[in-house]
């Protein structure tokens, strides 16, 4: 059997397909050697058009997309091929830090001062929000397949700023969902790796090894890269070994396949 056929219940009853959604993060003209290393090891994994990327707009209001039309072209040939493209965030800054609360021990301990849009009023949201689908879109030429926050951290304008706009998904560190109606596509978490500290290193090996042992019944395995992982050889080699895993179990898809089937 391979890992395109749907499993079997043992009854003769055929089990929904597993699937593999595997992203590359940060994309922008900042880290174009990064990505491009990147989406090399995830297509001998997964495929050429198997995975999806997460764009940043102006990247720390320092890398802007608008303008740089040799990378706008990389974009588009990735979009032509059936990456998938998702809206990640304008700048991927967080420029409105929350100083107490939950919201504040997320920003400080969950990202390094990268969750852009976990505080920003609705108003706000909506956009940067707009304003990154319509560059983003341009360049690629199509809809973009959603919208994933930075740092997978959402405020209340953030929900009803994507809500208002009619992004078709999101997703965050446990789930992936419909944000016009709240319906979860896909639960578990997400695979993903830390490169700026070796104290996060070492905790993102043992998580990912983790996963590999614990995830392989789950029905979606969502597997995220950054571009810091490049600079990492031992980070590398655990992305390898939790593809390598997978794909023997799980089917690379598209997150547009995910939103079909719970059609």
């Amino acid at each position: 059997m391979t890992s395109a056929e749907p499993l079997s219940s043992g009854t003769g009853r055929r089990l929904p397909k597993r699937s593999l959604l595997v992203s590359i993060h940060d994309v922008s003209p900042r880290f174009e050697r990064e990505v491009d290393l990147l989406a090399e090891r995830l297509a001998r994994h997964v495929g050429e058009a198997k995975f999806a990327m997460l764009v940043i707009p102006d990247h720390w209001r320092a890398s802007p997309l608008a303008g740089n039309a040799a990378f706008g072209r990389r974009l588009r040939d990735w979009a032509d091929q059936g990456i998938e493209m998702f809206l990640h965030g304008w700048s991927h800054k967080d420029e409105t830090p929350a100083t107490e609360g939950l919201a504040a021990i997320k920003g400080k301990h969950m990202t390094a001062g990268e969750g852009e849009f976990l505080n920003l009023p609705q108003a706000e949201a909506l956009a940067r929000m707009r304003d990154g689908r319509a560059l983003v879109e341009d360049v690629i030429g199509r809809p973009v397949a959603g919208f994933i926050a930075p740092a997978w951290l959402y405020g209340e304008g953030a929900h009803a700023a994507m809500r208002e706009l009619g992004f078709a998904l999101a997703e965050d560190h446990m789930k992936v969902w419909r944000p016009a109606s709240g319906e979860v596509l896909a639960k578990g978490p997400v695979i993903t790796w830390a490169s700026r500290s070796k104290a996060r290193i070492a905790s993102s090996l043992f998580a990912a090894a983790l996963g590999r042992a614990a995830l392989p019944f789950t029905r979606t395995i969502r597997v995220a890269v950054h571009p810091g992982d490049t600079t990492v050889p031992a980070l590398l080699g655990s992305i390898d070994r939790t593809l390598a895993r997978f794909v023997r179990t799980h089917t690379p898809s598209r997150y547009a396949a995910l939103a079909g089937e719970a059609a």
